[in-house]
């Protein structure tokens, strides 16, 4: 029995049975899309599929660096950080190529943590879909570089003068994808083994960035693989002395890296609701509605979208991610691309989502403002044709400018609290908030180069 075939608990104890395993990796991911986790015994293991297990809530509770938030309601020193409970998700079994014959099994906590888990708030939101009708299914795609670098190399030498796998920009080259075709074929099996399919994995253009393309499927599923795609990526290159980043943009010499996210609904009959071919471009009324509240909704949620100090980098004219909240037919240069099709491929790709944020709370943000549309019967304002950086937009479709302005947004949003919980809602804005506080307590080198001698 493989992995995939694991179904239900039962299956789940088979298949540590057969494979003799003594210890299981279980794994749970955070708000700001960390997998944290520990092996458990077998023993233990078989016992938390029926009853859980406890897990500190303090992974609720912290930065990526592991420091503790000191602003949120749900946990802290206040609460002790007692363990919250969580249950294992048999369904979610994962092969572990490299660890032998190891296996992997994500969990989500319950009760009142339930309200901030990430995994959690996308079922809750998917959950909405369903009462309405609809299935969504969804691809992540991601940029990320690559670094003839180790994590101690790195810091060692304070992330300057690291070196790219390769040396210069040279987009879809094969001599690159054939000169480190290790590598990639690395990336290819792991993929496959792991069952977070490619289809595609090619040179970007700048040093040493691949994109990486994952299969197409449903909604929660399509997040599962995008956040362990981004976990074990990480851990398969630094098992080869080599490092990745998913920062939305690591230097100011080169774009950013995109998370791109294409998306389409279904019936439950299985009915491609964004499609009709007696409209214009195929661009279904449903779609409208859609992408008209992907659009609207953008400036509000975008603390979901873009969650990091470092995300806002990214969002600048010229290279390649959006600025305010567009809309174009086939246009790389807006913030929603509709991409025209069969009833099959009939889709849109969302491309303000840059690499670094959760996929579970991006993905829910996409899909809680696109049902927004339709139950609002939002429309897409003007849609642009040439180049979305040159044109002017009205004030309601522009974009916070820092993570500061987007997590008071968001905190201000009642749509916001409707879709997500005020229980998250109030925990991700304060965890953004504090994200902002942490940044302006250091001195930049630029403020040093600039003001320290001639002020």
């Amino acid at each position: 029995m493989d992995a995939k075939d694991v179904i239900d608990a039962g299956l789940a104890r088979q298949l540590v049975i057969e494979r003799e395993l003594n210890h299981v990796k279980v794994g749970v991911f955070d708000v700001d899309g960390v997998l944290r986790g520990k092996y458990i015994s077998r023993e233990k293991f078989f016992s938390a599929l029926d009853n859980g297990f406890g897990f500190c809530d303090v992974v609720l509770g912290w930065d990526v660096k592991d420091q503790l938030y000191d602003n949120v309601s749900y946990t802290g020193w206040h609460t002790g950080y007692p363990d919250a409970i969580v249950h294992i998700v048999p369904d979610s079994c994962r092969n572990l190529p490299l660890e032998g014959d190891g296996l992997l099994f994500l969990g989500e906590f319950v009760q009142q943590a339930a309200q901030i888990c990430p995994r959690n708030l996308l079922k809750r939101v998917l959950a909405k879909a369903s009462d309405m009708g609809i299935e969504v299914f969804s691809a992540f795609e991601y940029e990320f570089f690559v670094f003839n670098e180790t994590p101690h190399s790195v810091r060692e030498k304070n992330y300057r003068n690291i070196q790219p796998m390769a040396p210069s920009e040279f987009g879809y080259s094969v001599i690159r994808n054939s000169a480190e075709s290790g590598t990639y074929q690395l990336l290819l099996d792991l993929a496959s083994r792991m069952d977070f399919n490619l289809e595609g994995l090619h040179e970007e253009t700048g040093p040493g960035v691949l994109e990486a393309a994952i299969s197409y499927r449903n909604a929660l599923r399509s997040a599962d693989d995008a956040a362990l795609f981004k976990t074990f990526t990480k851990v398969a290159l630094q098992q080869q002395n080599k490092v990745a980043t998913f920062m939305a943009r690591w230097s100011p010499e080169y774009p950013g890296q995109s998370g791109h996210i294409h998306l389409s609904i279904r019936d439950k009959a299985g009915k491609a609701l964004f499609h009709d071919p007696q409209q214009p471009h195929n661009i279904s009324q449903t779609m409208r509605q859609f992408v008209g509240g992907l659009q609207k909704m953008m400036p509000e949620f975008l603390a979901m979208i873009a969650p990091t100090i470092n995300s806002y980098r990214r969002l600048v004219p010229g290279f390649w991610a959006p600025t305010e909240a567009s809309v174009g037919i086939d246009n790389r240069t807006c913030a929603v691309r509709i991409i025209p099709g069969s009833a099959k491929a009939q889709r849109l790709e969302y491309r303000i989502a840059a690499a670094d944020a959760n996929p579970y709370v991006i993905l829910s943000a996409v899909i809680a403002s696109g049902l927004w549309g339709i139950e609002n019967h939002a429309d897409i304002e003007a849609m642009v044709t040439g180049n979305a950086y040159e044109q002017v937009f009205p004030e309601h479709l522009q974009l916070p400018v820092n993570l500061a302005e987007a997590a008071q947004r968001y905190c201000a949003s009642d749509i916001a609290r409707g879709y997500f919980g005020s229980e998250f809602v109030d925990h991700f804005a304060a965890s953004r908030e504090w994200e902002v506080r942490e940044f302006n307590k250091h001195i930049s080198d630029w403020e040093l180069q600039r003001y320290f001698e001639i002020i």
